[in-house]
């Protein structure tokens, strides 16, 4: 008699878990980002967003899902769901399933994913799951990955000679570096609202900084700060899951600039980020072009992420780029109203 090798058929059902259950999922993934936990949702959900948690269950264990972010659409035409650098699953054969969950769950016109994988590294075939490429992103695509797993000597050998020049001026010039409390958000504030008008980009306000001190420095970040001589320079918020650490928000003063702090100050973000054993250093975000178009103009734009590229390009690392954004549509003349209006926007 021969023995059937069948599997037993699972069943797969759709949750709205916990926020401790949803962190413990996204924290054991193997991908898992800061903008997949619960407490992302609790920000956004003061910003103008809605977050709802949305999961599929095997034998009452998480084995998809993702924290979706609802947003009402203009005219009331209903709302638009958003995953940021997630949509996590056990098997790729449950993606459609996950899809469907959120469409059903959330009641959306249309899914945004920035799924958050690097052009061919195991990137899912989104084309064949009826999503398209979108225009319009929310994260930036393009970053700059550090690799902190060698020795100092080693990480300053990768940097130009000026970046490593400026750090260790940094590092004679008495300034103070050290990881801030709650009390310094007010020099932190300060300096983020100086960095927007100065660069006239905008920030956010003081409110949404201090809450995601609360949410996310005690347990997954850091805001380190750089004084000289009781003079706030430089402010920078870093966080880490798994094996990446990412550079999200930082500030710095004109004043004394002569001192190199914002060199100083990512040099101890990477210390940081080796000593909670991480692989990677994410810079976070430059222009969304190829390396070539990047080295052939850094020296003469300034607009937009290009004024930062000169500063991150120095550090040695590799640019990489995510799948960018795409659309999942589930209401197709919603989607077509919401993709014209966005073009008599402009």
């Amino acid at each position: 008699m021969t023995q059937s090798t069948t599997k037993p058929t699972q069943t797969t059902l759709t949750i709205n878990p916990t926020p401790d259950g949803w962190d413990n999922f996204v924290l054991s993934h193997p991908r898992a980002h800061l903008l997949q936990l619960s407490g992302w949702g609790d920000l956004k959900s003061q910003f103008g967003w809605e977050a709802q948690r949305v999961a599929l269950t095997q034998n009452d264990e998480i084995v998809a899902g993702a924290l979706v972010l609802l947003k009402p659409l203009p005219l009331r035409l209903g709302k638009m769901a958003y995953v940021p650098m997630g949509g996590y699953v056990s098997d790729d054969s449950l993606y459609p399933a996950l899809w469907d969950a959120i469409k059903s769950e959330t009641g959306a016109a249309f899914l945004k994913l920035e799924a958050g994988f690097f052009v061919g590294k195991d990137d899912p075939d989104l084309a064949s799951m009826g999503f398209t490429e979108s225009p319009q992103t929310v994260q930036p695509p393009n970053t700059i990955y550090i690799d902190v797993t060698a020795d100092d000597d080693a990480i300053m050998k990768r940097m130009n000679q000026g970046t490593r020049r400026k750090i260790r001026k940094s590092l004679k010039n008495d300034i103070m570096y050290y990881e801030g409390t709650r009390e310094d958000l007010v020099d932190f504030n300060a300096l983020i609202q100086e960095t927007g008008d100065r660069n006239e980009f905008g920030v956010h306000t003081d409110t949404y900084y201090e809450k995601v001190y609360d949410l996310f420095i005690p347990e997954h970040g850091t805001m380190l700060m750089a004084k000289h001589e009781d003079t706030p320079l430089v402010g920078i918020m870093v966080f880490a899951l798994g094996d990446t650490a990412w550079y999200l928000y930082g500030a710095s003063s004109r004043e004394k600039s002569n001192l190199y702090a914002t060199y100083g100050i990512q040099w101890q973000a990477i210390q940081w980020a080796k000593a909670r054993g991480c692989t990677y250093y994410d810079m976070w975000g430059i222009p969304d072009e190829s390396e070539e178009t990047l080295e052939a103009h850094f020296k003469e734009r300034s607009d937009g992420l290009w004024g930062v590229y000169g500063f991150k390009r120095g550090w040695g690392g590799e640019v990489v780029r995510s799948m960018g954004t795409w659309d999942k549509v589930f209401n197709p003349l919603i989607y077509t109203a919401y993709r014209t209006a966005l073009k008599l926007r402009g």
